[in-house]
């Protein structure tokens, strides 16, 4: 086949053109209109999109740059404050260090100085020491030497008398405790004494040492002994006193009218004032400060009831007494030959005499011729008895 006969049929196929009207027409004008206005503003559409696009993609790049920028800021940052934090603490170790120093300067210098005043004071104390015990031995050797001057004058051998005790308890009572201990060290080196060996010689001479150790330990036992009873009566003889002393205090408490144990404590009793507003005690008794709070309502009705009880009282006393009533025609139990009975009357109140009181009279002394005829016939009656008797 040929192209002539080829396109002759395609235009024999093809369907002829209508004719369309003039409303299609304008629509599909609006319609073309519509879809370029479309495709206009897909195409801003698309240029904006790219734009945002490149601009967020540009401000991502500027953020990753803005990091890693600040991350080495960051860096060095904390490089400085490290740098800053250990050169503080290096000015802050020297400040102590030279704090430290200053300190054991002076530290040192108060211990010299220290030293120095206790090497003086322990001078001191050692000359006051030895005048002591030298005044010590000659005191002990001066009451020695009384002492054997009162045996030998035949008086009372002591080491004292009982005011010198009494003086001398009384200054021991007075003294502080570093005086007694000081008085105490003075009196053990001169008790104790120091041991020499080199005056030994031989075996026997140190078992003569040991002996006489012995006797001196044994000695020194037995007053420990004697003193630590001695101390043991004592307290309990402070304790005892101290429970008196309790008893009285106790006595002393009721008697004032306060607590038992008011005057026993640590404190004294509480002053009772006259008032809070005055400071003055109160000095009233038991019964006046009982009877501040007397009266008011009970006191009015107590009054009332005692008035009431005294109107009737008196009501009563002075009643009219009811007379028996009287007989009308003859009384029961009448005689003819009886007399009348008469009419009751009041019987008065009769004056009441004092009795006196009964003294009995005194008997009458016997005459002496009575008394002998009486003698006589006892005499006889007794004759009689001893003849029958017989």
């Amino acid at each position: 086949m040929s192209d002539e006969e080829e396109y002759s049929e395609e235009e024999a196929e093809a369907p002829k053109e209508e004719v369309k009207p003039d409303f299609v027409k304008r629509q599909e004008k609006k319609m073309s209109e519509l879809d370029e206005q479309l495709n206009v503003y897909i195409d801003e559409w698309r240029k904006q999109k790219h734009k945002e696009e490149d601009e967020l993609k540009a401000l991502k790049e500027r953020q990753i740059k803005r990091r890693g920028l600040r991350a080495q800021q960051e860096v060095q940052l904390n490089e400085r404050k490290r740098r800053e934090e250990l050169e503080r603490q290096k000015a802050i170790e020297e400040v102590k260090k030279k704090e430290a120093e200053e300190k054991k300067k002076k530290v040192e210098e108060a211990e010299k100085l220290r030293q120095l005043i206790l090497r003086a004071e322990q001078e001191k104390r050692r000359k006051m020491e030895d005048e002591r015990k030298k005044r010590a031995h000659e005191e002990q050797l001066k009451r020695l030497r009384e002492a054997e001057s009162r045996k030998q004058q035949g008086g009372k051998a002591g080491y004292g008398s009982s005011a010198q005790g009494a003086e001398g308890a009384a200054e021991a009572l007075s003294k502080t405790k570093e005086q007694l201990a000081e008085e105490k060290a003075i009196c053990l080196s001169i008790r104790i004494k120091p041991l020499n060996l080199d005056d030994i010689n031989g075996r026997d001479g140190f078992k003569r040492r040991a002996d006489t150790l012995w006797t001196q330990v044994v000695t020194l036992e037995t007053e420990r002994y004697d003193l630590e009873e001695r101390n043991k009566r004592q307290d309990y003889d402070l304790k005892e006193l101290k429970e008196r002393q309790k008893q009285q205090l106790r006595q002393k408490a009721l008697k004032l009218g306060l607590n038992p144990e008011a005057l026993t404590g640590k404190y004294p009793p509480k002053i009772r004032l006259a008032s809070k507003f005055e400071r003055r005690v109160d000095t009233r008794t038991y019964e006046e400060r009982k009877n501040l709070f007397d009266g008011g309502y009970g006191k009015i009705v107590q009054e009332s009831n005692e008035k009431l009880w005294q109107d009737r009282m008196d009501e009563f006393t002075k009643r009219p007494k009811s007379r028996l009533p009287k007989w009308f025609g003859e009384r029961p139990g009448k005689k003819k030959n009886d007399p009348p009975t008469p009419e009751e009357e009041e019987p008065q109140a009769a004056p009441v005499e004092e009795e006196e009181p009964f003294v009995p009279e005194p008997e009458p002394e016997p005459e002496p011729e009575e008394v002998e005829e009486e003698e006589e016939e006892e005499e006889e009656e007794e004759e009689e008895e001893e003849e029958e008797e017989e």
